[in-house]
């Protein structure tokens, strides 16, 4: 099945579902948008270094299942010929008691107009599917993400030594309310993938696997505004440093490291 006849489906079963729970009033259906200074995503910059506008909403049914679409603007220097990340997303748990919780579900990343081929490359899609299952205690979760199909365009075709199907992200996130007003996000996460490099970079780096951590202080400062700020740090600097753009190879950045970034969000 192509992720993209899969984010059709996701669209239409969403908005149904929307219009079900207005309609009964039975089940929140939530909206959220905002203007952030860098998208960071698993420790790594989606826009370059750049600011970015964002949105999505949120449907959840009592009966534990739950789906939302969410999208950002990213650089066309990461993803050639795009300028959006479209997610789908759809998900089933339950509480087991006060304390724990559990969730399983499916999460689709699309990149409209995005291609390898919008950079000479051969044709490929960004557009990926991960499986997910989390357990969750208290304010603890621990959640790991399979991917379904190639991760993010890394294949054979693009120098690995085999496709990155499989490949695999381990997280571990904690919150912690300080006050009404105030409260402190941690994350940790481990990013495995299933293939190296081929042939080596110029430094003798091969392998893309790398962790990330982050700390988000956000302040809630009305009903429905809030603004956070974030420090992330990503490992494997040999491999991400200098990262070439696929609009100019001479244009390279550091897509990792150690980066701090401001949101201002509205919740609806």
């Amino acid at each position: 099945m192509k992720i993209v006849s899969l984010a059709a489906t996701a669209v239409v079963s969403f908005l149904t579902l929307g219009s079900v729970a207005q309609a009964q009033d039975a089940a929140p259906v939530t909206a959220n948008v905002a203007m952030v200074s860098d998208y960071m995503f698993r420790g790594l910059t989606q826009t370059w270094g750049h600011p970015a506008i964002q949105g999505g909403a949120d449907y959840t049914n009592p009966n534990g299942f739950a789906a939302g679409t969410w999208a950002s603007s990213i650089s066309d220097k990461s993803y050639p010929g795009g300028s959006m990340e479209l997610d789908l997303y759809a998900s089933f748990g339950r509480s087991i008691n006060t304390d724990w919780s559990w969730r399983v579900g499916l999460y689709g990343y699309v990149y409209p107009g995005a291609n390898l081929d919008e950079a000479g490359l051969a044709s490929r899609s960004f557009n990926t599917l991960e499986a997910n299952a989390a357990l969750t205690w208290r304010q603890f979760t621990l959640k790991y993400n399979h991917s379904l199909t190639d991760y993010f365009a890394a294949d054979k075709e693009q120098g690995y030594d085999g496709n990155t199907h499989g490949t695999g992200y381990l997280q571990l996130d904690a919150a912690f309310p300080l006050s009404d007003a105030w409260s402190l996000a941690l994350h940790a996460g481990h990013t495995h993938y299933t293939a190296k490099l081929a042939t080596p970079l110029s430094n003798g780096a091969r392998d893309a696997s790398y962790s990330d951590y982050s700390a988000t202080l956000k302040y809630q400062f009305a009903a429905h505004w809030s603004v956070s700020g974030s420090l992330t740090h990503a490992t494997d600097d040999a491999f991400y440093h200098r990262v070439s753009s696929f609009v100019s190879a001479a244009d390279t950045r550091n897509v990792g490291g150690t980066r701090g970034s401001v949101m201002f969000q509205a919740t609806f």
